[in-house]
């Protein structure tokens, strides 16, 4: 028997696509969503003073957060942030997240806006219940 008469079971051809991937793609991890939450953020001045101050979050993710300061801070500098949780979410009581983290990124004020200001959190936090406002 030679092999020309043993029968071979047709080969099954996988057609691969080449998709073309537009190159400014999402490239972060998680999922930022939209949420105007209201914050205080604390931390150090770069001339070594401590700022405190209102900030509303432009989005927030569960590694970061972005939002506008005045007060002009450095990449890398640690800041806590203090963020206001929606009473829906708490069964109306008053609480909030303590969260620290770590500048990653700044973007330049201009007329219309503050300096932006990207935050990585750190990894621990605490929810603190507020007194009654």
């Amino acid at each position: 028997m030679t092999t020309s008469d043993t029968k071979q079971a047709p080969k099954n051809r996988t057609v691969v696509k080449k998709i073309r991937v537009p190159v400014d793609i999402n490239r972060r991890r998680e999922w930022r969503f939209e949420l105007p939450l209201s914050a205080i953020v604390e931390g150090k001045l770069p001339q070594g003073r401590n700022f405190k101050e209102i900030a509303r979050l432009d989005n927030i993710s569960s590694t970061g957060a972005y939002f506008c300061l005045d007060s002009r801070v450095l990449v890398g500098s640690k800041l806590t942030i203090v963020i206001d949780l929606p009473k829906k979410l708490t069964e109306k009581q008053p609480i909030k997240l303590r969260i620290g983290g770590t500048t990653v990124r700044l973007e330049k004020p201009d007329k219309k806006k503050k300096q932006g200001v990207a935050v990585r959190f750190d990894k621990e936090f605490e929810f603190v219940q507020s007194s009654k406002e």
